[in-house]
């Protein structure tokens, strides 16, 4: 491969939660581990992969200059955004206008919310359930309303589309959550499965705000579908949301956008979202964004998606064949496992939280699965250079599954 995908880095005292932030907020980030074991981080959703190197380079490149003062995002800005989604997910017909920028994407879930709802409104989202949703709804006085996933026979999550219109009904719902791909469980959603969910939000007049921040890390040749691409009814009523930082680990640098075709939403989304005089784009990141879409970052991406797929499916295959009553559905997109202990758990007599204790204590440093909504999961990120991943499982294996 022409990119590093292999190297260990040592992100300690390089502003990485992932590592430095183990022990500093109990119940939410793993302890530390016991002395003679290395950390491994597993948990947060931020890659252990050096950046597509032009992503420094038109940093540094901008940072020589020696003003940072007030800024309009430019042409090669939005201009980069649009070749992207036509590049990458055939989208066509997107233009300047229909870009915004959002400081994060949780944020342009609130604005949207904003817009499309009151306060104390009931909003559909899918469970398992990104904790991020749970949190910004919950702080912004929306009542989140459950649709349960489910698995099918073939081992791959499904919605349940007669409980959504169910919740939808019974609840007057006008506005959904749609993740896709989804997080936490990694399903990339089948064209006609959106085209499903959009007629059913369209018989019930529910706007829709799609997630699609995961939609450029998609697994062993699935294929994103972007959820305003199915009808031109979907175009218009659903708020579409990106950014560069999950696909090129650049959460650190803050940046992301929504994509909303509608003016008359859009004109509200983007007016709720200035109310704050906070929803402004850093110079730094706006460039950095230019840096990651172009043509070494497309490049870079395809192998990214190479090395992750790789590591997905040897993890999957290990769980499957040395981990007895563990059980996962293959991730089709995203970085992220989300492990299925109950039937070990109760076999062994053992509870989750002795299974995060003891993998947490060799340095396995993975995520409680109940904060999205998992009653006996774990949340596993395996962007790390495989020869970590497969250190990780072989710990797992040694300390904790089968000690």
């Amino acid at each position: 491969m022409k990119y590093d995908f292999v190297s260990i880095m040592d992100r300690k005292g390089r502003d990485s939660i992932a590592v430095d932030g183990l022990g500093t907020m109990p119940g939410f980030t793993p302890e530390l581990p016991k002395e003679g074991f290395d950390i491994i981080p597993m948990w947060v959703a931020d890659m252990n992969f050096p950046t597509v190197p032009t992503i420094q380079e038109a940093i540094i490149e901008r940072a020589k200059h020696p003003a940072f003062g007030y800024f309009n995002a430019t042409d090669e800005y939005f201009n980069s955004i649009i070749k992207w989604h036509e590049t990458r997910n055939s989208v066509s017909g997107l233009t300047k206008d229909a870009i915004g920028y959002e400081n994060g994407v949780l944020g342009g879930v609130i604005s949207a919310l904003n817009v499309l709802c009151s306060k104390g409104d009931n909003v559909l989202v899918n469970s398992p359930t990104y904790i991020g949703f749970t949190m910004s709804l919950k702080n912004n006085g929306y009542n989140i309303v459950h649709s349960p996933l489910y698995i099918d026979d073939q081992n791959i999550w499904r919605m349940d589309f007669d409980d959504m219109e169910k919740k939808i009904i019974e609840n007057k719902i006008h506005a959904a959550i749609f993740c896709s791909p989804h997080n936490p469980c990694g399903r990339v959603w089948e064209k006609w499965e959106i085209e499903k969910a959009m007629e059913l939000f369209k018989k019930h007049d529910v706007f829709v705000i799609s997630d699609e921040i995961w939609s450029d890390i998609i697994l062993n040749n699935h294929k994103h579908i972007p959820t305003q691409s199915v009808s031109e009814d979907a175009r218009m009523r659903t708020v579409a949301l990106y950014a560069p930082s999950k696909t090129f680990n650049l959460a650190g640098l803050v940046g992301s956008y929504h994509i909303i075709y509608n003016k008359w939403i859009r004109d509200r989304v983007e007016k709720e979202s200035s109310l704050s005089h906070y929803n402004e784009m850093n110079v730094l990141s706006m460039h950095a964004l230019i840096g990651a879409y172009n043509p070494e970052g497309y490049e870079w991406v395809d192998e990214l998606k190479a090395v992750l797929s790789e590591n997905i499916n040897y993890a999957c295959g290990y769980i499957k064949d040395h981990f007895e009553g563990v059980e996962v559905c293959k991730p089709q997109g995203t970085y992220m496992l989300f492990v299925n202990c109950t039937k070990w758990c109760e076999k062994h007599g053992k509870t989750i939280d002795d299974i995060e204790h003891a993998a947490w204590d060799i340095g396995v440093a993975i995520q409680d699965g109940r904060m999205f909504h998992g009653n006996c999961h774990l949340r596993m990120n395996l962007a790390l250079p495989l020869s970590r991943v497969q250190e990780a499982l072989k710990r797992l294996d040694n300390y904790v599954f089968n000690a």
